[in-house]
C-alpha cells in the first residue's frame, strides 16, 4: 500500500501529574521571555485537573484506534508516537525509530490545519529531531486534513447533538486557538476554519447562524490576535437576546486542556453568567473515523 515502513503520530504533548506543569510552560514558552509568576498562572488551570492534561491520554488511545484500523485494513505498519514539548519527546522517538530499523516513515499531527503553530512548526519540529539523530528515517508529514470527511463527519454529528440538548434558537460557535495576526500564513488557518465551519454548519443544521470565534490567546495585550474571543462575544449574544449557545471546538482534534478549561471552565462559566445555556460539542477524540486518516492519507499521496 505504501512507501513508508512507519507512521508517526506527532502531537503537542502535556503534564501528565503536578510536578510536570511548570517544566511543560518552560518547554512550551522557551525563549519568549514568559515570567515565572504568569507560568504559575496558567499552571492553576492544570491543576484544576489534576496536574494532568488530557492529550497524552487521548494520543493513546488515537495511538490504538490508527493501530486498530492498520489491522482491520491489512496495513502491516507500526505505529510510533512522539511530543513536541513533552514525554515522549519526538527526538526519543525519531531515535528509538531508526534503532528498530525504520527508514522512511509518515507523520500524522494532531493539528488539522495550515499556518504556522498547525503546520509549520511541526515541520520545523521534524527536522530538528532529525538533526539530532545519527541516521534518523526519512519523515515525510502528512498533508492538512480539515477538508477532510474523517475529521468533519465527527463534528458534524457532534455540533448537532449539541444543538438537541439546547432550546429553540440556540447559535452554533465554532472556536478556534487564536494567534497573533503577524503570524505567518494566518490568513490560510481562517481561510480553512471558515470553510470547515461552513460545512459543519450547513450539513448539522441547515439555516442555524453561527459565529467563528477564538479562545486561547496568550500574547501580551498590545499585541493583535485574532478575534472575537469567545467570552466577549458571549456577551455581544446576550446584549442582542440569544439565549444558548452551543461551542464547537472545529480548531482541535482532542478534548484537551484548551478545550477542558478554555471552554469547559472558563466559557461555560462566563455564559451562565449572562443566563445563555451553553453546551460544548465534542472533538473527533479516537472516533474511527478520524483513526482512518492517517490510512487513507497515506493511500492519496501513494496514488499520486
Amino acid at each position: 500500500m505504501t512507501s513508508h515502513d512507519a507512521l508517526l503520530l506527532l502531537s503537542f504533548g502535556g503534564p501528565e501529574g503536578p510536578e510536570d506543569v511548570i517544566p511543560f510552560l518552560e518547554n512550551v514558552t522557551r525563549g519568549r521571555g514568559i515570567p515565572r509568576e504568569r507560568l504559575e498562572k496558567v499552571g492553576e488551570h492544570y491543576h484544576l485537573f489534576g496536574g494532568v492534561s488530557p492529550i497524552n491520554r487521548l494520543c493513546r488511545e488515537l495511538k490504538a484506534a490508527i493501530e486498530a484500523d492498520f489491522a482491520a485494513h491489512g496495513v502491516d505498519l507500526p505505529v510510533y508516537w512522539g511530543n513536541r514539548n513533552w514525554t515522549p519527546y519526538l527526538a526519543d522517538t525519531v531515535r528509538r525509530m531508526r534503532d528498530d530499523g525504520v527508514r522512511h516513515a509518515a507523520a500524522f499531527v494532531t493539528s488539522a490545519y495550515s499556518g504556522y503553530s498547525t503546520n509549520d512548526q511541526y515541520l520545523q519540529d521534524i527536522a530538528r529531531a532529525r538533526e539530532e539523530v545519527p541516521g534518523a528515517p526519512e519523515i515525510d508529514k502528512l498533508p492538512v486534513y480539515c477538508d477532510r470527511p474523517g475529521f468533519l463527519d465527527p463534528f458534524v454529528d457532534a455540533a448537532r447533538e449539541a444543538l438537541g440538548r439546547l432550546p429553540d434558537g440556540a447559535r452554533l460557535l465554532f472556536t478556534a486557538h487564536s494567534v497573533p495576526l503577524s503570524q505567518p500564513n494566518r490568513e490560510l488557518y481562517v481561510a480553512e476554519l471558515e470553510e470547515a465551519a461552513r460545512t459543519v454548519a450547513g450539513r448539522a443544521a441547515p439555516g442555524t447562524p453561527w459565529d467563528l470565534v477564538y479562545q486561547s490567546r496568550s500574547g501580551p495585550p498590545s499585541q493583535p490576535w485574532l478575534e472575537p474571543q469567545i467570552t466577549d462575544h458571549l456577551e455581544k449574544l446576550a446584549g442582542e437576546g440569544v439565549r444558548a449557545a452551543a461551542a464547537v471546538p472545529i480548531g482541535f482534534v482532542s478534548d484537551h486542556m484548551e478545550v477542558k478549561y478554555d471552554l469547559d471552565v472558563e466559557a461555560a462559566g462566563r455564559a451562565a453568567e449572562l443566563g445563555i445555556a451553553f453546551v460544548r460539542a465534542a472533538t473527533p477524540g479516537s472516533d474511527p473515523r478520524f483513526a482512518a486518516l492517517p490510512r487513507l492519507l497515506m493511500e492519496e499521496e501513494e496514488g499520486q
